[in-house]
């Protein structure tokens, strides 16, 4: 894997916030993360928006539908252009 752009973080975001990605990757999300205020802005809000919806009640973060989920990364990557 090369250095991430923000579109492939964007997409690995899930993954990374639930522990799911390898050592490589992880340090990938990390060293994009250290030099891009706008994406550590989106995990920060990605963040707060789980610890909300936990503090609501449940068993932990919900696993959005799939299509769900590609129609909010859609969205995200529409609202960035």
């Amino acid at each position: 894997m090369t250095d991430l752009d923000c579109n492939e973080l964007v997409e690995l975001v899930t993954a990374y916030l639930e522990g799911g990605l390898d050592d490589a990757e992880t340090r990938q999300v990390e060293e994009h993360l250290a030099g891009c205020t706008g994406c550590t802005a989106y995990v920060e809000q990605i963040r707060t928006t789980i610890a909300g919806a936990q503090a609501l009640g449940g068993d932990g973060p919900a696993r959005l539908p799939d299509d769900v989920r590609a129609g909010l990364i859609e969205a995200f990557r529409n609202s960035r252009r």
